[in-house]
Parts: C-alpha cells; sequence; structure tokens
C-alpha cells in the first residue's frame, strides 16, 4: 500500500509541474488577464484521474478562468501527455477544481481587521 501512495505522489507532484508551465506558458492574456496558477494536484490510485485545483487572481475572474480550462481541457491534456509520456504509460484524465484557499485565507484576514 505504501508503496501505491508514494507512486501517486510522485505522479501528481510531476503533473502538477509540467501543468504549471503549460499553463504558464499561455499566458494571462489566455485567461482574460487573470493569473492562474496550479496549488495542487491530486491522482486516483489507479492513476487514471488527476484532479488538478487551480487558485486564481484575482478571484473575480474565477469563472471565466474555470471555462477556459474546461474547454481546453483537451489540448491541455494533450501537451501534457508529450511532457510525461516517457514516465506513465497511460496519460490521466484531468479534471479542474478551483482551490479557494486565498478567499479563505482573504475572509480570515478581513475578519481579524474588525
Amino acid at each position: 500500500m505504501e508503496n501505491e501512495t508514494t507512486r501517486q505522489a510522485k505522479v501528481a507532484s510531476q503533473i502538477k509541474r509540467d501543468m504549471a508551465e503549460i499553463i504558464r506558458a499561455r499566458g494571462m492574456a489566455a485567461f482574460s488577464g487573470a493569473m492562474v496558477t496550479v496549488s495542487g494536484v491530486k491522482v486516483s490510485p489507479d492513476l487514471s484521474l488527476a484532479k488538478i485545483y487551480i487558485s486564481v487572481f484575482p478571484s473575480e475572474k474565477r469563472d471565466s478562468a474555470m471555462a477556459t480550462l474546461d474547454q481546453q481541457k483537451y489540448a491541455l491534456r494533450g501537451e501534457l501527455g508529450r511532457l510525461v509520456g516517457k514516465q506513465l504509460r497511460i496519460v490521466p484524465e484531468i479534471a479542474f477544481f478551483v482551490d479557494d484557499s486565498l478567499d479563505y485565507v482573504e475572509h480570515i484576514d478581513e475578519l481579524l481587521k474588525k
């Protein structure tokens, strides 16, 4: 069991690095001027699905940035496949999720200022 989780962690780490680079290379213009960063990746035990957590700044542009990512999901998976193809037999399906931990931090900050 330990090998499985270690493998998952290694694959998730590699996908996080590669997907961050792919998104960075597209630039802020591709996301309506929003800064999009990969904040985390979770990989299923069979390595068939990668849940990619995305942080968007400013948060007002979150919906449009997420819509852009969902529209480009297959192209992004293709680029990811070219990068991790040597390490993985099967490139996992990818799904994007909002990481709203920054919003939570802002909310706590606002509460502390009161």
